[in-house]
């Protein structure tokens, strides 16, 4: 018997997919202690992302269920725009309008997100679908000489999709989780700009099969929602993706614990390629890793 299954045995779990992903019925977030946290959170590590259908949380439920996992922040750029709570991000959509590209959440910071945990306030009859990607698996998908190569590479990652590109950090391309010791690979499309080893041409070329290796479906899975479903996914070892299909309104509501420390699967093995010579205004990747380079170095 597993550790949840010993703490909560009245509970209802429900394996989606053979990556990741797994439904639970049988508890009431609303009331969550100090048990329901533990119980929860050694589920997550076995499963990665957890639906909740059926709960239906208020706002103050929400923002203290997140607390039992850690200090909470609201989004860093995005601002809500029919609610001002400073714990919350709301996000409310019609006909489509949401970030439909692969990411795992504020990358672009130096300690990232650690989890979410999401409310689907009301959802379209069709479409709108979240996916989420094991980053485990895709990790040890790789063949080991690729394995071993991105082992020891570091990618920047920046926040230009939220007109921040001055937003930037630093990660290893390749993290240890803290919790399981597994590595699980680390760059997204939406958030990861360079191979910072690399000089732009093999960076690209790099980051373009990455990005997609991590969108094989048989690292996904996809979950149809219904209003009042709780989500929560381990940011550290996950990606997601909404489709955006949908016809009506949409409304999300999340808490993101914050805390995260991003530690490497290896040393890095090279130094960040910067570009000799004078730099070219047609060379905006090699520029942005040239000024990133520097304010380290002066910091």
């Amino acid at each position: 018997m597993s550790e949840a299954e010993e703490l909560a045995p009245q509970w209802h779990v429900t394996r989606l997919a053979g990556a990741l992903g797994a439904e639970v019925r049988g508890v009431d977030l609303g009331r969550a202690d100090a048990s329901t946290t533990r119980a929860i959170s050694s589920l997550l590590t076995e499963h990665l992302v957890l639906f909740f259908p059926g709960q239906n949380l208020t706002v103050a439920q929400h923002v203290a269920l997140g607390r039992h996992f850690g200090p909470l922040e609201g989004h860093p750029h995005l601002k809500n725009a029919y609610m001002d709570h400073p714990e919350i991000f709301e996000l409310a959509a019609t006909k489509g309008g949401i970030a439909d590209e692969w990411h795992t959440d504020i990358t672009f910071q130096e300690s990232p997100a650690l989890m979410s945990i999401l409310h689907m306030v009301r959802c379209p009859p069709v479409g709108g679908d979240t996916m989420w990607a094991s980053l485990y698996a895709a990790y040890e998908g790789l063949s080991e000489p690729m394995q071993a190569l991105c082992d020891g590479l570091t990618a920047l990652h920046d926040a230009t999709p939220h007109n921040h590109p001055e937003r930037m950090a630093a990660h290893p391309v390749v993290r240890v989780h803290p919790v399981t010791g597994r590595k699980a690979l680390y760059v997204n499309e939406h958030f990861t700009r360079r191979i910072m080893e690399m000089n732009a041409t093999e960076s690209d070329m790099l980051l373009r099969y990455l990005t997609a290796w991590v969108q094989n479906p048989r690292f996904t899975v996809r979950y149809r929602w219904s209003e009042g479903t709780i989500c929560m996914w381990d940011n550290r070892c996950t990606q997601h993706f909404v489709l955006n299909d949908f016809e009506g309104e949409r409304i999300i509501q999340r808490v993101t614990v914050m805390g995260d420390h991003v530690d490497r699967a290896a040393p890095a093995r090279w130094q960040p390629w910067v570009r000799p010579g004078p730099l070219s205004a047609t060379s905006r990747h090699d520029r942005q890793l040239h000024f990133f380079v520097n304010a380290q170095a002066g910091s």
